[in-house]
């Protein structure tokens, strides 16, 4: 996915991060618990192997959520959020409520139109 340029305020920083369709929904399991990329996909319907590869690996390097790779004969590969990516996760639950009161403005003005 292409990135926007940095600005001044750190928002184009903060888009990038949360940017792409599933990158929320992939924070917000790996929140919950460790995930295992056959469970995220099966969580995530219509998530592609492709994409969700993808999506794992940038914020991965954006350092919102850990891979960890466990030895074995199988590998076992779990994510989870780190610190920094469940702080991510309190700022989009305050966008989210501004989001949810916008949807509610709009009704009322809707209704009086």
């Amino acid at each position: 996915m292409k990135r926007l340029e940095t600005d001044e305020c750190g928002f184009a920083s903060a888009l990038n991060a949360i940017s792409g369709k599933w990158k929320m929904g992939i924070l917000w399991e790996v929140t919950l618990r460790p995930r295992r990329f056959g469970e995220l996909r099966r969580l995530l319907p219509g998530v592609s192997e492709k994409v969700l590869a993808q999506q794992l690996r940038e914020m991965e390097a954006d350092d919102l959520i850990r891979r960890e790779v466990f030895p074995g004969a199988v590998q076992k590969v779990e994510y989870s959020a780190t610190d920094f990516g469940r702080s991510l996760n309190e700022a989009v639950d305050a966008l989210s409520r501004w989001g949810k009161a916008f949807e509610k403005r709009q009704e009322r003005k809707a209704m009086v139109a």
